[in-house]
């Protein structure tokens, strides 16, 4: 379905109030500057295990606005694994504090959800908080102790207080595997990568239909989020299973939605279906099997495929990108699955730096790292699957 002209023009809105409220004395880095290397200290923030026993932290997001069981600068991550370490099975989300305080924010039950999620639970790196409080996480649900797929899942909606409220489902969301938002007062996008696609039918065999998919909302404090609409905005990316990994393919996605200094780090600009407006939006794509990330242009506005997107950054440092996040300055970071290291990528695709959060096991730090984000204030944030931790890496 195509996106509505109406949603350039608040989409826009939306953006120059997001870009308002960007703290500019705090941040750790000015404009297209490499935020990594100011960063040296690690440090183990909580575990991110709850008392059902529930492993493999993947997806990390952070709490903006203290609403309901929501703490401001809280971060929340989800368990993609039970009590018995079999994928795809875990079923809760926990909220962390700075001062490592732990909390269940919510045990997702397969059978009492609101709405369809085809196959069950397994939640995925898919998780994004929206200010209104509502959290957002994907399923991507398997049997047979993490070894069979047992449908496409969905994402699901819950409010301030871990209570699920809808869910959103269908042809288009199929392995929704990671995902990123663009939060808006009325309205928001999200961003979604999908990893099912002819993947199980392939056997193994990478097959090039991995997708990433827009969801348009509706948004209130008071009523769960409306779908609008859902358009495949890049399309073509190789995925195949995996026997330790369950499933490789496209996962982390990052959203720059303004450009800034001489237009070297922008995309071409195209206007709008009205010509008022220019969407300068782009998306950072981790395309895990090809080893670069990807960026999707118009990615607020656009209502066609724009296939595997062009690469900003392939090779060097990269060694399979999982989870990624656009810092405020503009810059990429993203974890690599292949040997614990982060990676800093700048607009123009340049690496311009990288640091191992994990040397454990063998090869050192591979299979450690999925979700992260990154608080000015603070640093970046990640989970260690290997440890089954939330940690810091500070200045």
């Amino acid at each position: 379905m195509d996106t509505p002209v109406r949603w350039t023009r608040r989409l826009i809105c939306a953006l120059a109030l997001l870009l308002a409220l960007v703290p500019a004395g705090t941040a750790l880095a000015d404009d297209d500057q490499p935020v990594l290397p100011l960063l040296t200290k690690i440090k183990t923030v909580a575990s991110t295990v709850p008392a059902n026993g529930d492993v493999n932290p993947y997806g990390v997001a952070q709490v903006k606005r203290t609403i309901g069981k929501l703490w401001a600068g809280n971060i929340l991550v989800s368990n993609f694994n039970n009590s018995g370490n079999f994928q795809g099975t875990g079923t809760t989300i926990v909220q962390i504090g700075p001062d490592g305080s732990m909390s269940l924010f919510a045990a997702l039950d397969p059978a009492h959800l609101p709405g369809s999620c085809p196959g069950g639970v397994g939640l995925t790196t898919a998780l994004v908080v929206l200010k209104q409080g509502w959290v957002i996480v994907g399923s991507l649900p398997t049997a047979n102790q993490g070894t069979m797929f047992t449908g496409p899942g969905c994402l699901i909606v819950l409010d301030s207080l871990g209570h699920p409220q809808e869910t959103f489902y269908g042809s288009l969301v199929n392995g929704p595997w990671d995902m990123t938002a663009f939060d808006g007062d009325r309205e928001a996008s999200l961003f979604v990568t999908n990893v099912l696609n002819g993947t199980v039918a392939a056997g193994g065999t990478v097959v090039h239909k991995g997708t990433v998919t827009r969801l348009n909302l509706t948004v209130s404090a008071s009523a769960p989020p409306a779908l609008q609409s859902i358009t495949i905005i890049g399309s073509g990316f190789p995925e195949r299973t995996d026997p330790a990994a369950l499933v490789i393919g496209p996962t982390g996605v990052g959203l720059r939605a303004s450009c800034a200094g001489d237009g070297d780090d922008c995309a071409h600009h195209e206007g709008d279906e009205d010509g008022d407006h220019h969407d300068s939006s782009l998306l950072y794509v981790a395309d895990t099997l090809s080893n670069r990330v990807a960026v999707i242009e118009r990615a607020l506005t656009r209502t066609t495929t724009a296939g595997i997107g062009r690469t900003l950054s392939s090779g060097g440092s990269l060694n399979g990108p999982l989870g990624l996040f656009v810092t405020p300055s503009g810059t990429v970071l993203t974890v690599n699955s292949g040997d614990g290291f982060i990676t800093e990528i700048s607009p123009h695709g340049g690496q311009v730096a990288k640091m191992q959060l994990d040397n454990t096991g063998s090869p050192p730090g591979a299979g450690a790292l999925f979700g992260l984000t990154f608080d000015p204030t603070a640093g970046v944030y990640f989970v260690d699957d290997a440890s089954n931790t939330l940690n810091l890496l500070h200045h």
